[in-house]
């Protein structure tokens, strides 16, 4: 060994110094990987930036140095990134003869919950068809306040969503709720279960994706982060989807409500600080 040290140029304590330091490095990684999956077991399509979060109090503890790029890095090395899934199924349609409100929230920010709510209706893929999963979330603390599983795209889901909104909030008396303009949201049924509550009613105007954003990111987050690409049967779907909604509303950090989970952010009295853009201010200033 003393030879070939030599002949490398090394001394034998450097050689020996290099191969601990890559052991300790070895076992760092294994251990943040093992960390890793042990996140992933509850939410498997968690993305780095969350993971990182979640991590901290474990790299602290241990005196790790890991940041962002090379938690990426080391996920990458292992098969660990998350890629995007694709979409389909339509489950908007505004070609109807129902009344259609005005958008309300366009520079609307709540400073607390049960201010605005967002609802959205989502595709879910089973094995020969499609199921239909009804959202309503708290736009403040990003809580999914009622849900429902449907076998249809009719209004049912939707009711009974915002039906489950309503059993778990206390005071509705400066609520928004705002949606899309399809036709579960304009329906008689559903905008007499606004109106008799005193809730005022916003909808999106011009098919924009951003005038919804808050409901289409929460879709998003379900589908690419803790639900199935595909379910045998509804029945699966349903429970799948119950765990999935308990795991986001108490486990899952969002960068936009200072990291916390959106069942801490809800009990929140103060303002949350907030670290979205504003896509209408930036599309403003595109246009003029």
């Amino acid at each position: 060994m003393s030879s070939l040290c030599t002949l490398l140029g090394y001394t034998r304590q450097a050689y020996y110094s290099q191969q601990q330091y890559l052991q300790l490095h070895n076992y760092k990684d294994d251990l943040l990987i093992q960390q890793v999956h042990k996140h992933r077991q509850l939410q498997p399509r968690l993305g780095t930036r969350k993971l990182l979060v979640l991590l901290q109090e474990f790299i602290d503890r241990h005196q790790f140095k890991i940041g962002r790029d090379a938690l990426f890095d080391l996920l990458r090395d292992h098969g660990l990134l998350v890629r995007k899934r694709k979409r389909k199924a339509r489950t908007t349609f505004s070609n109807h003869s129902y009344r259609k409100y005005p958008n309300l929230i366009r520079k609307h920010q709540p400073v607390g919950p049960n201010l605005l709510w967002v609802s959205d209706i989502t595709y879910i893929e089973l094995r020969v068809d499609f199921a239909y999963l009804s959202l309503v979330t708290d736009a403040y603390s990003r809580k999914i306040v009622g849900y429902s599983l449907n076998e249809t795209l009719c209004a049912d889901g939707s009711i009974r969503a915002l039906e489950m909104a309503y059993s778990t909030a206390k005071d509705l008396t400066s609520l928004i709720h705002h949606s899309d303009r399809g036709i579960q949201y304009c329906c008689y049924a559903y905008v007499d279960l606004l109106e008799k509550n005193g809730v005022k009613i916003s909808m999106t105007e011009n098919g924009d994706p951003l005038e919804n954003a808050i409901a289409e990111r929460v879709n998003g987050i379900l589908k690419d982060e803790l639900l199935q690409e595909q379910y045998s049967d509804f029945a699966s779907a349903v429970r799948s989807i119950d765990s999935a909604i308990q795991i986001y509303n108490s486990l899952r950090p969002h960068s936009s409500c200072q990291m916390l989970t959106p069942n801490q952010a809800h009990q929140k009295a103060e303002r949350l600080k907030r670290t979205w853009k504003n896509y209408y201010k930036k599309k403003e200033v595109d246009m003029s």
